[in-house]
């Protein structure tokens, strides 16, 4: 097996845990923990109700972009045209993300959630192409 071979199972690895980690981070603002800083434009130590319904739905969307990735990665026996435009998307979501949080006016947003979202274009990338 070559590492062009691993590729894949590697990129739905690292996208599976980085996603668990965000989805952890989303159930801790929407209990009330005080890292609103990070999501959500940063504007708020704690978040206030309305964006903690948001961080809890992000958690199923975190969960539904992971499958995508490890279904891509041929985990499932899926290869089909759904999920290979599904990748695509994230690919475009993920982009769309860096500059997002590289605008943000929440410095700490910038620092954490940029590179992160970075790392997930490049692994939604190498599973798209692959």
């Amino acid at each position: 097996m070559t590492a062009a071979d691993l590729a894949p199972a590697i990129a739905a690895g690292v996208m599976a845990l980085v996603l668990a980690a965000l989805a952890v981070l989303q159930v801790l603002v929407a209990a009330g923990r005080p890292y609103g800083r990070l999501v959500w434009g940063g504007q708020h130590e704690t978040l206030p109700r309305h964006l903690r319904i948001g961080s809890i739905i992000s958690v199923g969307l975190y969960a539904a972009m992971a499958l995508v990735a490890i279904a891509r990665a041929g985990a499932f026996g899926m290869p089909g045209t759904g999920i290979l435009v599904a990748a695509w998307v994230l690919v475009g979501y993920f982009a769309l993300g860096i500059l997002m949080n590289g605008i943000s006016r929440s410095r700490p947003e910038r620092a954490v959630m940029t590179p992160v979202c970075a790392v997930l274009a490049a692994c939604s990338l190498v599973l798209a192409l692959n």
